[in-house]
């Protein structure tokens, strides 16, 4: 049986992309089942004695609960913060899908599970005709969308859902992520997200800037995610 693949997509960056992703691998995780997760290309990295590392891809790779190897798990690492296809034509690195689909592959054949974290939104380019969108048509993945609940959360939320469903793929549910203490009619904001999002709200996230993607973890109702 083909494992379960999800891409985890959000409606801006910063988010709260990889706290639910880890989230997920840890709830996963707690039923038995052995669970991969993947950025594929991610910018904003630091160097070590092991060469680039992105702090994101290391939460990634701390929750997931199979060995691999970082260079799986982040093929693509840049140094500088900026949009990761700027950061690639920086370096004279050119993305090729090739590389990502080996990563990908050893990956998921380790898993049952494997979670695919992208980087800013659904459409945040690779180079001058491709986007994260292509990687997760590529690989054929259930998409969960992360809604930072903030002002303007609304209308990026439904033109992320329009663009997901125009891929021909599927919404498979989304996560509420708090991102202010006090957000003015926080529950009336809440209350249009779950009438025009058909999808199943995953988890509802606190504002807590040091909770732990582990603690995140029994929030999420995995019940709710359609069968693979």
């Amino acid at each position: 049986m083909r494992p379960q693949g999800y891409f985890i997509t959000g409606t801006d960056t910063g988010v709260g992309k990889t706290r639910s992703a880890a989230a997920l691998c840890h709830a996963f995780a707690a039923r038995g089942l052995r669970v991969a997760a993947m950025k594929p290309i991610a910018s904003g990295c630091e160097r070590s004695a092991n060469g680039l590392r992105n702090q994101d891809a290391q939460a990634l790779q701390a929750a997931m609960n199979v060995r691999a190897d970082y260079a799986d798990v982040n093929p693509y690492a840049f140094e500088p913060a900026i949009a990761p296809h700027i950061a690639a034509a920086h370096s004279g690195t050119a993305i090729d899908f090739a590389v990502l689909d080996r990563s990908f592959e050893r990956l998921r054949l380790q898993s049952d599970v494997l979670i695919v974290e992208g980087a800013g939104g659904w459409l945040t380019p690779l180079d001058k005709g491709r986007s994260f969108s292509d990687l997760a048509q590529r690989w054929q993945l259930a998409v969960i969308l992360v809604v930072g609940l903030r002002l303007g959360c609304l209308n990026h939320a439904l033109l992320s859902r329009d663009a997901i469903e125009r891929s021909g793929l599927r919404l498979s549910g989304w996560v509420c992520n708090r991102l202010e203490p006090h957000m003015p009619e926080e529950a009336a904001n809440i209350a249009t997200l779950r009438e025009r999002l058909a999808a199943p709200c995953l988890a509802d996230l606190p504002f807590a800037p040091r909770d732990a993607a582990r603690e995140a973890a029994p929030r999420f109702n995995l019940d709710l995610l359609p069968a693979a």
